[in-house]
């Protein structure tokens, strides 16, 4: 498959098994599927902390958010592939 021009960014936390979980899946499928891909902690900025805190892991491709808690694969690929 030919690389994403796709940019995904996890918005994650430290101790939370739920945003390794989701660290993991995304960096096989970026093996796979070559998107840019970033982590970033929700608690280095209170901005960030404001708004996604309850939520995190948070998914987001280009900059909008796509998902929270867990990564839908199928659903995620898809939105790679468009």
């Amino acid at each position: 498959m030919p690389p994403s021009d796709h940019e995904v960014t996890l918005i994650t936390r430290a101790g939370c098994h739920l945003c390794e979980d989701a660290e993991q899946l995304l960096r096989r499928l970026r093996g796979e599927l070559g998107f840019a891909y970033r982590e970033v902690d929700v608690d280095a900025s209170a901005v960030l902390r404001d708004e996604f805190s309850d939520r995190v892991p948070v998914i987001l491709i280009d900059g909008k958010e796509h998902g929270y808690w867990r990564v839908e694969e199928p659903r995620f690929r898809t939105a790679l592939a468009r």
